[in-house]
């Protein structure tokens, strides 16, 4: 169990918090240089502020609800299951996927919702592959044995 963390009903603070201030900080690079590259020569400085100042608070605020969201459901189906194992961030990943799409149909919530479990499940299992191959560079090595008196 990870004790690093809050505990479950706040971590959806913080991570709603977190992922925020994550997607402004790259909206704000991504869209400051897309503003500044869309604008006119002389007006790229304000182009690119402008772009800054009208879409990155948008992206921090969608990357916000999905980490909200996600903490949430992750931490819902914690409470449910009583275990601590990658099946929880995979089964929130698909309750996040869905609720998201709720106003585009059950057709939309059906493949966002699979879609995102796919994405966790990757994730996850990425992490799960990169902390073993880490292991193993760590593992003692037996020492030789000793020699035998004949």
């Amino acid at each position: 169990m990870d004790h690093s963390r809050d505990p479950c009903p706040w971590v959806a603070l913080s991570d709603f918090g977190g992922a925020f201030c994550m997607g402004a900080i790259g909206g704000a690079v991504w869209h400051g240089v897309k503003g500044f590259r869309n604008s006119p020569y002389g007006e790229r400085r304000i182009g690119a502020i402008t772009a800054i100042k009208a879409r990155a608070p948008v992206l921090g605020g969608n990357f916000g609800v999905w980490g909200g969201l996600f903490s949430t459901f992750d931490c819902a189906v914690k409470g449910i299951r009583k275990k601590e194992d990658p099946w929880n961030a995979i089964i929130g990943g698909f309750f996040t996927g869905g609720a998201l799409a709720v106003r585009g149909g059950a057709r939309a919530m059906r493949n966002n919702a699979i879609g995102c479990a796919v994405l966790l499940a990757v994730i996850e299992g990425v992490g799960i592959g990169f902390s073993r191959m880490m292991a193993e560079n760590t593992r003692l090595e037996a020492p030789p044995p000793p020699p035998q008196a004949a």
